[in-house]
């Protein structure tokens, strides 16, 4: 069983409702899917959601790496070998996390597919669904606050919040969620390194009686030990995003003490299997463990999810990326209701693109 072909094409999107963060305005995305086939076999998908502020990627550059790069590596490799291909993407394509995890996620959609299972389950299977928070761009606080009631009538249950603009007003906003959602709800707040020390702690004092859940990459990535002066005196958990892209930063961060949790992002890691070396720096550090995600097709939700269902110190998930992309080729491949996502029970990630 060897790869005869490999096949890679951009896909844009429109976002039906744009958002906006603390440094930039969304209203389309690009995402790369990468399609390899098996001689006689069945044929794995990946995708890439590269991203020029995380990743440092753009749509073009993925397809360059995949076919100059990607595709010599992997025509007439075994697919159940697959450490084999990606130690050495790991080296070529060191600059290019979303192209790696593109080729990881067609692989480990393989790995199922010759199975005959689903993913998650062929990794270890711990659980079958997994709540997810769904994400509300920086608003005014009255639409906000009718954004955030909106999706708790929908069945959500975790709101993550985005600012980094201004701390007492994003601390108002966080307020007057607080007092609409009521207690039963789980708020989480992202600064997209917006903040300085001083900003992060003042909003952390203001939002004491809001039961903010965590703080999220409140300070610049470029500077790491801002970040851990954070936690050294804030009494909110506070979670690395940005700052951790690669093993090593999850090795800092857990030997610096500069996080009390991380965001773990497939398109930042590389993949599922590089994601499953950092989740194991986390557990061993003690650091709780988020699944994230980028402006993402359903396929890779797909593959968030099914890393996140296979590991136990996985305890939370933020994979919204899917939601109100149009056009999307791969939806249907995770099911969200009342804002807890299962996988599709199809063999391997369940998401092959329409078309």
């Amino acid at each position: 069983m060897r790869i005869t072909r490999i096949e890679s094409w951009r896909v844009d999107m429109r976002l039906a409702e744009p958002y906006t963060i603390a440094y930039e305005t969304v209203d389309r995305v690009s995402n790369v899917l990468v399609r390899l086939d098996l001689d006689g076999g069945p044929s794995g998908y990946g995708c890439a959601a590269p991203d020029p502020a995380v990743t440092g990627e753009c749509p073009e550059g993925v397809l360059t790496a995949l076919r100059d790069i990607a595709e010599p590596v992997l025509k007439g490799a075994d697919p159940l070998c697959r450490l084999v291909p990606l130690e050495t993407l790991q080296k070529e394509l060191a600059d290019s996390p979303s192209a790696r995890a593109a080729v990881d996620i067609a692989l480990h959609d393989l790995l199922g597919k010759v199975v005959g299972q689903p993913t998650y389950r062929v990794l270890g299977g711990f659980r079958e669904r997994i709540p997810t928070s769904v994400t509300i761009g920086i608003l005014r606080c009255a639409d906000t606050v009718e954004r955030a009631v909106g999706l708790v009538g929908q069945g959500f249950q975790a709101l993550k919040l985005k600012g980094g603009l201004d701390a007492e007003e994003d601390a108002e906003r966080v307020i007057r969620v607080r007092e609409a959602v009521g207690p039963g709800i789980e708020l989480r707040f992202d600064a997209n390194q917006g903040y300085s020390v001083e900003a992060s702690l003042r909003f952390v004092e203001l939002t004491r009686g809001a039961r903010l859940e965590l703080l999220e990459q409140p300070t610049p990535r470029g500077e790491p030990d801002l970040m851990g002066r954070v936690v050294e005196s804030a009494t909110l958990p506070i979670m690395a995003d940005e700052s951790l892209m690669t093993l090593r930063d999850a090795f800092r961060i857990a030997r610096q003490d500069l996080a009390d949790m991380v965001n773990v992002k497939l398109m930042k890691a590389g993949g599922i299997d590089s994601a499953l070396q950092i989740n194991a720096v986390a557990r061993s550090a003690r650091l709780e463990v988020m699944v994230g995600c980028m402006d993402e097709c359903a396929l890779g939700i797909a593959a968030g999810l099914h890393f996140a269902l296979a590991r136990p110190n996985v305890a939370y998930a933020d994979l919204d990326g899917h939601i109100g992309l149009e056009g999307d080729p791969t939806a249907g491949g995770v099911l969200l209701h009342q804002g807890t996502l299962r996988p599709s029970s199809q063999p391997g990630l369940g998401c092959d693109p329409r078309g």
